[in-house]
């Protein structure tokens, strides 16, 4: 049930932003057991005036062409599934896009219960198909 927003330049080309998407639902496929349909992406799109970064932070050198991948998912997941999963997203992009690993950046918001999702109707939907 992750609900993921990629932020990255507007001047990708677009079957980069697709691959991007597809790494990082990969990803979650494989370390957080998310199904293969559960698969809700926004793609922000930006002007390099509106991505702020230093060029280096925690002795990593960013070259630029940042992407920022927000992961909003239920809470539950060990430590271990989170440093597989970081790893696995940015590894990913970085092979099969023209983006560095080191700009990468991954965002990973927790949030507690089933009731803080509805995927239409307006409805808290029965979740029991997901499993941690």
């Amino acid at each position: 049930m992750p609900f993921v927003r990629i932020s990255l330049l507007k001047t990708l080309p677009s079957d980069t932003k697709d691959k991007i998407s597809k790494a990082v639902h990969q990803s979650l496929m494989d370390e957080f057991n998310v199904p293969l349909d559960d698969y809700f992406h926004v793609i922000e799109e930006l002007e390099k005036t509106q991505l702020y970064y230093p060029e280096n932070y925690l002795g990593i050198a960013h070259s630029g062409d940042m992407v920022y991948v927000q992961i909003t998912a239920g809470s539950g997941r060990s430590y271990e599934q989170k440093e597989k999963l970081y790893a696995s997203i940015a590894s990913r992009i970085a092979a099969e896009t023209p983006v560095l690993i080191s700009d990468v950046i991954i965002i990973l918001v927790e949030n507690g219960g089933k009731e803080n999702w509805s995927f239409g109707d307006g409805k808290i939907q029965n979740l029991n198909h997901i499993k941690a």
